[in-house]
């Protein structure tokens, strides 16, 4: 096949078709067809802090175009390279036409039709070829590739990710992780789709007069494109339409949707089309990656979700706090061989728990959210996205040197957030000089000392404030302290360090805030630990001091000013494993300034030893969460 020749004069680019009938045939079939469709989009994407913008749109040949240009570039370098690419496009078109049709005409019988241009316009007057791409590219602008012409938008809505989950359950929500560009959530529109069972749909008329879509029915301008910026995502026009068919789930118009036990067997498809309140960006299409499966029955948190099936009124706080049983530790053969020996292997699998923990995280309409054990992957590519479509915005903090930490999350529409203060103990301790009398305590015990500055342990503490009331402030503590069994003298010098902190932060930063302090304390309510929190000091004589034998003795007195109580009391376990239960999980209230309207029921001892232990195939986590309502004073 020749080779066109392109030519330019002011900002028009004309397109001078090679020999080939073939190819002026094929330009004539889509001059004709433009004719009668609607205007096309194209779609540029220009930020301010970027050195290029990209440029993307569909060719009448059914191609896709993306392509990255600098932004200070002229005009007409960027509608040559667009007239290079229509080129190269329809070429490849009548190449593949001239291949399947029987008899073509000879060559050199069919008419050449009209030059294609291509061309830029806006308001009405062409944009010359030295103006700047930054400039060029304006909202409203239209671009003209032949006779096709393209409505330009300039940084519309865009998805920027979307993902589904990669193991959905029937009655369990499936929370796509969405990423948007010039968009927020509220104002997109989410549809979802179901494959259709064989013979449920035939003909393209799906069952009960529902809309179907086939999986190659929406072709979507990707809102990345690809690094070279000039490579189509697809050559093919149209695609293949043999596909599986898809209907339309009525009524299923929301972000996150919970498929029935009709949908098991049956693979999901998500589409999304980004907006703003003010317009709609170009929508993305993806399907679930396997087929929905059967759910486990009843779980644990079944009960629960009937008194908390409400978010609580304006004048009332839901705190949570929930050690989730971080992956890292979950997923190990010491994990299912010595810790966890009576769950099923599959429960304990990442994936399998993210449903039963989004289900469980979600249904108690929580306000406040304190979870201990997230993996940092976790957090980003789940728990966040997930929560996030339920009202809540998180916060994270990574342990040094670990592949898990802290979690707070908070109701949008009830707290915004101020400040954050977390720190990590060791390092608080090291350098902090508020901890200076605590280090000079501790110069006396220096195996004491060394273990502690060697752990890993964080505290995250936020400052929120009422959107309703703004006089109201709260500060939002969360920690998991230390684990092993003979390591009471480092719980009890970790609390110490913050103590101390939260005391500086509402003393000092925040004068008067009040403190919810939520947590893993490993800390039964035997211990030092739950003494020195809930009667505001410990004597240098209790037992905890020497929890890891003489050699590390302590015998310190410790005391802090804040009076605090256990909200949800003393339950009998919040722990239950093979070889332990206890109450090692609080959610400790400043009660001089809040107090307990309702704590909300724990599982019966039959739900919890359903499948002897915890976790198990109806409960994600070796833990049970503790919930209660609180109101201010």
């Amino acid at each position: 096949m020749g080779r066109g020749r392109l030519s330019g004069r002011g900002s028009m680019w004309r397109l001078q078709p090679a020999g080939s009938s073939a190819l002026r045939g094929a330009w004539a079939r889509i001059s004709a067809r433009a004719g009668t469709e609607t205007m096309e989009r194209a779609v540029v994407r220009c930020v301010p802090s970027e050195p290029k913008l990209s440029l993307s749109f569909a060719l009448a040949d059914g191609s896709h175009k993306h392509m990255q240009r600098d932004q200070s570039e002229p005009l007409g370098r960027a509608l040559s390279r667009i007239a290079t690419n229509a080129l190269k496009g329809h070429a490849k078109a009548a190449a593949r036409k001239g291949r399947r049709a029987a008899g073509a005409e000879p060559a050199g019988t069919a008419a050449s039709p009209a030059e294609p241009v291509v061309k830029l316009y806006y308001r009405e007057e062409a944009v010359g070829d030295d103006v700047l791409n930054v400039d060029a590219w304006q909202d409203g602008a239209v671009l003209q590739i032949g006779d096709v012409k393209y409505k330009v938008e300039r940084n519309p809505p865009a998805v920027t990710e979307l993902q589904l989950p990669r193991y959905i359950m029937a009655g369990f929500p499936v929370c796509p992780k969405l990423g948007l560009e010039f968009g927020e959530p509220a104002s997109s529109v989410f549809r979802w789709y179901r494959e259709a069972r064989p013979g449920a749909a035939g003909g393209g008329v799906a069952a009960a007069g529902a809309p179907i879509a086939h999986a190659s029915g929406a072709n979507p301008v990707p809102a990345a494109p690809p690094p070279d910026g000039d490579a189509p995502a697809s050559e093919e026009p149209g695609a293949s339409s043999a596909g599986p068919v898809w209907v339309e789930v009525g009524g299923a118009h929301e972000r996150v949707f919970t498929p029935s036990n009709a949908d098991i067997g049956l693979r999901l498809k998500l589409r999304c089309t980004p907006g703003n309140g003010q317009r709609l960006g170009p929508s993305r299409e993806l399907e679930s990656a396997g087929p929905v499966e059967a759910g486990p029955g009843a779980c644990t948190f079944d009960q629960r979700h009937m008194y908390t099936k409400r978010v609580s009124g304006d004048a009332l706080l839901r705190a949570v706090t929930y050690n989730v049983l971080a992956d890292v530790y979950a997923h190990t053969e010491h994990s299912r061989a010595v810790l966890y020996p009576y769950c099923a292997p599959y429960a304990l699998g990442l994936d399998y728990r993210l449903n039963l923990l989004q289900k469980e995280l979600s249904g108690y309409s929580a306000d406040v959210l304190c979870l201990q054990e997230v993996d940092r992957s976790v957090f980003h590519d789940s728990l966040a996205p997930a929560l996030d479509a339920f009202g809540l915005q998180g916060l994270f903090r990574l342990k040094q040197h670990q592949h898990e930490g802290l979690a707070t999350f908070f109701r949008r529409d009830k707290f915004r957030l101020l400040a954050q203060h977390d720190i990590a103990y060791h390092q608080a301790l090291a350098t902090d000089p508020v901890h200076g009398p605590l280090l000079e305590q501790l110069a006396r015990y220096p195996q004491a000392r060394d273990r502690v500055l060697q752990r890993s342990s964080a505290l995250q503490v936020s400052i929120l404030q009422s959107t309703k009331d703004p006089s109201k402030k709260i500060c939002v503590a969360n920690t998991h302290l230390y684990w092993h069994p003979r390591g009471g003298h480092i719980r009890l010098i970790q609390m110490a360090v913050a103590l101390t902190h939260l005391n500086h932060v509402t003393q000092d930063l925040y004068p008067g805030v009040p403190v919810l302090f939520c947590g893993d304390f490993n800390s039964t309510p035997s211990t030092g630990m739950y003494t020195f929190v809930s009667t505001g000091s410990v004597s240098e004589d209790h037992e905890d001091w020497a929890s890891n034998g003489e050699e590390e003795r302590c015998n310190m007195s410790l005391s802090h000013p804040f009076r605090l109580k256990s909200a949800c009391g003393e339950p009998a376990y919040t722990n239950y494993v093979g070889g332990f239960h206890g109450c090692l999980d609080y959610i400790f209230i400043d009660f001089t300034a809040l107090e307990v309207e309702q704590v909300i029921p724990m599982p019966s001892h039959e739900e919890v030893t359903t499948h002897q232990a915890l976790p198990s195939v109806s409960h994600p986590s070796d833990h049970i969460a503790l919930i209660c309502d609180l109101k201010w004073k």
